[in-house]
């Protein structure tokens, strides 16, 4: 008899996504997300500074103005379908542990993906995120809060 108790497919995808998380250096946010088509995954990404920026020579903080991280920081969800090396990701699912802001929302549409499942909206009521909302309706991105199953995974490394 098969076991019972193994975790789902958007359970799967999201451990994935929070997995990729761990690996940004961000002090304050650390942000994951996984691409899946045809329970597949295309590629993962997490937020962090571009390809042969060294992180030590970049600010981390939310400063302002050139101090600011946020002029430098490549989000998860755009390293993600940056990322994918077989091709397009046009139909899948990105499974991301934060609502995308505006300008991944923008990536996100432009490159063909077809639903966002997302962990946590903590910035729900900021301009950013109610304008990928409104460009997902717009453009016919699904888009759904990940249910959370309560199932804890331990890795041991």
């Amino acid at each position: 008899m098969k076991r019972s108790d193994y975790i789902s497919w958007d359970e799967y995808f999201m451990s994935i996504a929070m997995l990729s998380a761990m690996r940004s250096k961000d002090p304050s946010t650390q942000v994951g997300a996984c691409i899946v088509a045809n329970n597949k995954i295309l590629s993962v990404g997490y937020n962090g500074m571009p390809h042969c920026c060294h992180d030590d020579d970049y600010p981390w903080d939310r400063g302002d103005g050139l101090d600011s991280k946020y002029l430098y920081v490549c989000h998860a969800e755009l390293n993600a379908i940056l990322n994918c090396h077989s091709g397009s990701v046009k139909g899948s699912t990105v499974y991301t542990t934060l609502f995308p802001c505006n300008e991944c929302a923008k990536a996100i549409i432009q490159s063909g993906v077809a639903e966002v499942v997302y962990a946590c909206d903590k910035y729900s009521d900021t301009d950013s995120v109610m304008a990928s909302k409104r460009m997902f309706d717009s453009a016919g991105v699904k888009y759904r809060a990940y249910n959370a199953s309560g199932k804890e995974i331990t890795l041991n490394l």
